[in-house]
């Protein structure tokens, strides 16, 4: 196993870089990028748009595979993996939040959450109990019978927490969570991942412009010109 694999890190990247064809050229997203992201630990990547953030984050997920170097999740090679078993991985290890919420609008907000339990393959009881202490976790347990639509741009975001959080996830990776919620949203939304990695022991990171992220998250990294690096750190030595 490769040095960088140290016990506390969750996810490897080693030598990372994504490179896209546009009209016959080559344009580079990633550019060698390292990381060693620790369990437990509320991370940030700032970057301007088009930086390569939301193409990191998507590599990290399984989403995407890079054009070249490595990533680990939870020790094991995501290279070796195959597309089924990347899906089964997204589906047990990875939550994803995403800055449009992506939430279905005719379900309710506890069908919005049962349903990807479904996928998961979980018994009614379970997928009930399990949505419904998502619910309460993010704050939203009186509002389970509400749809999307009954319900304010904060209050929908925490309700696509709640479904990240519902398959236990190790990782939850957000882009731009905030971007389009208010200063009082943006706040409960990084509150609550700031109690996530506290009390439920998940690694969070995020990609985003929020300037109010700096007083919640414990590393913040830039990403410029397809390259990272750390702006800032509250936790020991990263990598």
């Amino acid at each position: 196993m490769n040095d960088l694999l140290k016990p506390q890190a969750l996810a490897v990247l080693e030598g990372i870089t994504r490179i896209y064809q546009a009209d016959g050229q080559e344009v580079p997203a990633l550019r060698g990028v390292d990381l060693s992201l620790p369990r437990r630990v509320f991370a940030a990547v700032k970057g301007r748009s088009g930086s390569g953030k939301t193409t990191l984050l998507n590599i990290i997920g399984g989403l995407d595979r890079p054009t070249g170097g490595l990533i680990y999740l939870d020790g094991q090679s995501m290279a070796e993996l195959s597309d089924n078993q990347l899906t089964m991985l997204r589906r047990h290890k990875i939550g994803f939040v995403f800055q449009s919420f992506a939430l279905l609008p005719t379900y309710s907000a506890l069908e919005n959450v049962d349903l990807l339990l479904r996928l998961v393959g979980l018994n009614r009881r379970e997928r009930t109990e399990r949505s419904r202490r998502c619910l309460r976790i993010v704050g939203l347990e009186k509002w389970m019978h509400h749809r999307p639509d009954e319900m304010s741009g904060g209050q929908q975001q925490r309700l696509a927490i709640a479904r990240a959080l519902s398959t236990r996830p190790s990782l939850i990776l957000a882009d731009e969570p905030t971007g389009e919620l208010d200063t009082a949203s943006s706040r409960q939304v990084l509150s609550l991942f700031r109690q996530l990695v506290d009390r439920e022991g998940i690694t969070i990171l995020v990609a985003t412009h929020d300037p109010l992220v700096d007083e919640y998250a414990d590393v913040i990294y830039a990403l410029e010109d397809g390259r990272l690096t750390v702006m800032s750190e509250t936790i020991g030595e990263i990598s």
